[in-house]
């Protein structure tokens, strides 16, 4: 609905126009908030959410501090292990409920406003046993350890839910371990799609909870080698610092003081090559993109890593340099060591796991033509 002026300057005095102006905005807001309330999503609710269907149960009472805040960012500040993404979902749901009858998503809570988070249970999975060839380094009745390729996704997920590695598990074992879920089968710990190397897998319960109470403990040891862009500021040194859910980019992990979990990452230069260095490090804690978040909060990127690092490595002075890392296409990490405690003998068992060819030839030729 549109109304049209028109100026005449025989009847139209500057009073008359000014009021036929205001007269035309004000049709224009109506109409527009017409439009805006048509297109708004409402949750109805009569009563708060029942806890029981689900997963996690929250009860968050909004203080005059957080009064006016968007319904999605004031539930993501108080529950930062939930992303955006993930919280407005479960707004349009209706797992988020404050205690109005009827909210709009784009809600702003109120000072004593009640807010109810449902997080509910994942919907089950069932992967698919598939014949994947697995390069096994070590299996008995009680665990196996993978050298895992890059590229391969660890466990089904959104837009992966073929060709991983608990496809070709399943194929391969009998039994594994449930604790994981049915999503995740006998897996202890992960490996980002990209990172190659040595991964642990548990085929009965006893032995995956023996083997993550080593991993609570900080017991198992883990040990990489990573390509990284820029000079470390000492040959040997530790990241202390805490990790969480990025404040803004809620799929990505980065320091956070407040909020954050203890991370420490120790790290030893091993060879430099202008400002690429060769780093061996190894994690006291295991907390998610770790090494590469600990990295980037020193001004540093594993060669290759887009979400943490550049999306491509510009050397200018070092055009070899460049060619060289060019040549990878993923993320330079590789997970070369793994030890821990057998959850049945007691035996502390120790795993390594050489470079995959395209991290081996990448370091062939920066030796071959820088040295080292």
């Amino acid at each position: 609905m549109a109304r049209s002026i028109t100026c005449d300057s025989k009847e139209n005095t500057p009073a008359k126009l000014a009021g036929q102006l205001r007269c035309a905005a004000l049709v224009y807001m109506v109409h527009r908030m017409r439009r805006e309330t048509d297109r708004t999503v409402c949750i109805t609710q009569s009563v708060s959410l029942d806890p029981q269907p689900y997963q996690q149960y929250h009860t968050l009472e909004v203080t005059a501090a957080d009064a006016g805040t968007r319904l999605d960012k004031y539930v993501a500040l108080h529950l930062p292990d939930l992303s955006r993404t993930q919280i407005q979902r479960l707004i349009h749901a209706g797992h988020v409920r404050p205690a109005q009858a009827t909210v709009p998503v784009n809600y702003r809570v109120r000072s004593g406003d009640v807010i109810s988070v449902g997080v509910p249970f994942p919907r089950p999975a069932r992967p698919v046993a598939e014949d994947i060839p697995l390069d096994i380094v070590y299996e008995d009745t009680a665990l196996l350890v993978i050298n895992k390729p890059p590229g391969m996704v660890v466990h089904p997920a959104p837009g992966h839910y073929r060709g991983t590695l608990v496809n070709a598990l399943l194929f391969h074992c009998r039994s594994l371990s449930g604790i994981g879920g049915e999503e995740r089968p006998g897996i202890v710990h992960r490996l980002d799609k990209e990172t190659s190397g040595l991964l642990l897998v548990a085929k009965h319960d006893r032995s995956h909870r023996h083997l993550s109470a080593q991993l609570k403990a900080h017991t198992i040891r883990r040990r990489y080698l990573a390509l990284v862009s820029g000079r470390m500021p000492a040959e040997r040194g530790t990241v202390d610092a805490p990790i969480g859910r990025h404040p803004r980019r809620r799929q990505q992990m980065a320091v956070v003081a407040e909020t954050g979990r203890a991370a420490r990452t120790h790290y030893e230069v091993l060879e430099t090559w202008g400002p690429l260095s060769l780093l061996r490090l190894s994690l006291e804690t295991g907390r998610t993109h770790q090494i590469r978040v600990h990295l980037a909060h020193l001004g540093r990127a594993v060669v290759g890593d887009i979400v943490y690092g550049p999306a491509v490595v510009r050397l200018p002075h070092y055009p070899m340099l460049e060619r060289c890392v060019r040549a990878l296409s993923r993320q330079a990490l590789h997970a070369e060591q793994l030890s821990f405690q057998h959850p049945e003998s007691g035996e502390v068992m120790a795993f390594e796991a050489p470079l995959p060819q395209d991290l081996a030839t990448v370091l062939a030729r920066l030796r071959q033509t820088y040295g080292g």
